[in-house]
């Protein structure tokens, strides 16, 4: 039994995380895998009625779940960055998800703006440090408001909070595939001190794993190649900012927001698993949403718990189904929001794995 905690959140969030639900509940008539399911209201719409975000209660409550799968956080309502920093940042340092996976895999049939490119070409992942770094929210104003006003924010790198990325990083390459392959993104020359850290960490943990071939490249090289050239890249790990940015390119060169799937992973603990989008609110209640990131992160859920059978054909069902769609954008799909869940629900099947 999988206790699940489900936070719908905001905007075309419940739309996408219906459809997902759907595909679970066939998961779990099809492979005989049972899930607790139980709602929570944490969003722009409980702030603006209670002006709370996510209280410690709160946060006990979700340590006794084994994952949260969350649609999304974001009101137009709400200031920029009280839900942010409320909710999704609060869950993240108090469930010490340290890693944030992001595959960036490109399906058949879908397009993508990279000229040449099929997918083959792109299919890797990104490992991002997740609790540190300019997030940590270290730093202030000094003389706020007036001419001579300075603002200072700390980028805050701990040798333990790096090396269990890296670590992480590496372990994941090593099962991924044959590439076995890994890239450090970072900017050695400029960021002298705290990427120093990130440069001897990585190599000298580097050591421990001979087969994998380590590699490096600077933060606006990985862009530059990501463009050019992403079937270069295998397993990416990189620091928190880094990771934010170069994830989002990454989102459009697999075809757009609305395919793109990431998780918020504590190996040991409880993970978050998210469609990449946010809630897009000129969207909500029309039913034209695609909900493909949202059921791509339901694929990573089953994965984090070891569903290996269950989560490989739900990909099939996915890539299947990409595959009918006249578009991936919201609107011009071709079908509803509904009925793209009810495509895949249709193709879930049993499979055998050697």
């Amino acid at each position: 039994m999988y206790r699940v905690a489900v936070i719908p959140g905001d905007g075309t969030g419940p739309e996408v995380i219906k459809e997902g639900l759907k595909i679970l509940n066939k998961i779990s008539s099809v492979f005989q895998i049972d899930f607790d399911f139980k709602e929570f209201d944490y969003g722009g719409h409980r702030y603006l009625k209670t002006g709370k975000t996510i209280s410690e209660e709160d946060i006990e409550e979700l340590k006794s779940y084994h994952a949260i799968y969350l649609g999304a956080i974001g009101h137009p309502d709400v200031k920029p960055g009280i839900l942010e920093k409320g909710i999704l940042l609060t869950l993240r340092f108090a469930l010490d998800q340290y890693i944030n996976l992001r595959p960036v895999k490109l399906y058949p049939n879908v397009e993508t703006p990279l000229a040449n490119k099929k997918p083959e070409d792109i299919d890797f992942v990104v490992v991002r440090e997740n609790t540190e770094g300019l997030y940590v929210g270290s730093g202030g104003f000094f003389k706020k408001g007036t001419k001579d006003e300075i603002a200072l924010q700390e980028m805050i790198n701990t040798r333990k909070g790096v090396e269990r990325c890296v670590r992480y990083a590496f372990e994941y390459a090593r099962k991924r595939n044959n590439a076995k392959k890994l890239t450090l993104c970072a900017k050695t020359n400029v960021l002298t001190y705290a990427h120093d850290l990130w440069d001897r960490t990585f190599h000298e943990v580097a050591e421990e794993y001979p087969d994998i071939k380590a590699d490096y490249a600077h933060v606006d090289a990985i862009t530059m190649w990501m463009v050019k050239n992403p079937e270069w890249f295998d397993v990416i790990v990189t620091t928190n900012m880094f990771g934010d940015i170069i994830t989002d390119l990454g989102a459009m060169i697999q075809g757009g927001m609305g395919v793109a799937a990431g998780g918020n992973i504590n190996p040991e603990g409880v993970s978050m698993f998210e469609p990449i989008g946010g809630s897009a609110p000129k969207y909500t209640g029309k039913n034209i949403i695609n909900p493909i990131a949202s059921i791509a992160a339901s694929q990573m859920m089953l994965d984090f718990f070891g569903e290996s059978k269950a989560a490989k054909s739900l990909e099939e069902a996915i890539i299947s189904t990409v595959g009918e769609l006249k578009s991936m954008s919201a609107g011009n799909m071709g079908y509803t929001t509904s009925e793209v869940g009810d495509l895949v629900a249709e193709k879930i099947r049993g499979i055998k794995i050697p």
